[in-house]
């Protein structure tokens, strides 16, 4: 989908997937082309079935952690979205300050076909808090699920746009990790400021109204290395108001490195968890069923 956090479920894509096998066989207007589309539907619905049922069992078997005593790991947390002191983020379409947004921008073609022609997320880390702490959400690479959710068209362009606003409630599952205070590791600056970098990217007028000192419509690689600089300096600067907030240390919560769900989302777990659950049985009866069937016609 866009850039690395995904809105999407295992279910929807194998639901976008399945339309276009059914829409391949029509097309063909014969009936040989049925088994082989049916054994597809199988296949796709397989591994739907096997991703969906591997995050309900990562969401139904882990208990949720509070902030101040969860173990260094793999933790599930609940709480609020909160933004983070200093320059707050603000969505690309509709200028909403928010803890997170991702945006794509679609433009109808003489085909009727809607296609995407810019799209982006941040990855500015912001804040869930519960009763008896905060731990920093570092969102670069989490699959997010919200339902803040805004659409809409202007002439033949259409714009839809995803939140997770503050104030309102958060749950994550991913790798949790507590840094001593005044012990930010190089490699914690390292990521943060590629983070910061990334997010500059995604708003390509505002990088080079900041950084194009010589007005050329492109930054160069001194140019580069400004940015590199300042987006230094302001990890610096965010990383010293973070520590200073908490004497026992920051608590972080990133992609795992296993490749374990990393899951942001509005919504309380055990509904989070009985979704997929639904799509997890509805992809098993799809996939017994189209191979049965299938196998029968060849």
């Amino acid at each position: 989908m866009i850039g690395s956090s995904r809105l999407h479920q295992p279910g929807w894509l194998s639901g976008a997937a399945h339309a276009v096998i059914i829409g391949l066989a029509a097309q063909a207007e014969s009936a040989e082309v049925w088994p082989f589309a049916l054994l597809a539907m199988s296949l796709v619905s397989f591994f739907a079935w096997v991703a969906n049922y591997r995050r309900y069992r990562q969401i139904n078997d882990l208990p949720t952690s509070k902030v101040a005593s969860a173990a260094q790991g793999y933790v599930e947390l609940f709480g609020r979205a909160e933004m983070l002191p200093g320059t707050p983020v603000t969505s690309r379409l509709s200028s909403t300050n928010c803890c997170w947004y991702c945006f794509e921008i679609e433009k109808k073609h003489s085909d009727n076909e809607w296609k995407t022609v810019d799209s982006g997320k941040s990855v500015a880390q912001f804040a869930l808090i519960d009763d008896t702490g905060q731990c920093v959400i570092s969102p670069d690479g989490a699959e997010v699920l919200t339902n803040e959710h805004k659409s809409w068209s202007d002439g033949d362009q259409r714009y839809s746009e995803w939140l997770l606003l503050p104030k309102s409630i958060l749950y994550a599952i991913g790798e949790f990790k507590t840094s001593t205070a005044g012990a930010v590791t190089a490699d914690d600056e390292r990521a943060g400021v590629g983070s910061l970098l990334a997010e500059w990217k995604t708003n390509h007028k505002a990088l080079l109204e900041r950084f194009d000192l010589n007005k050329n419509g492109m930054i160069d690689v001194k140019e580069w290395e400004l940015a590199r600089l300042q987006a230094q300096r302001e990890v610096r600067k965010h990383n010293s108001e973070l520590q200073s907030q908490s004497i026992e240390g920051t608590h972080l919560m990133r992609k795992p490195g296993d490749g374990r769900l990393f899951l942001l989302a509005n919504e309380a777990p055990n509904k989070i968890g009985e979704r997929y659950r639904f799509w997890s049985s509805l992809h098993l009866v799809v996939f017994i069923g189209a191979l049965s069937v299938g196998l029968i016609m060849l």
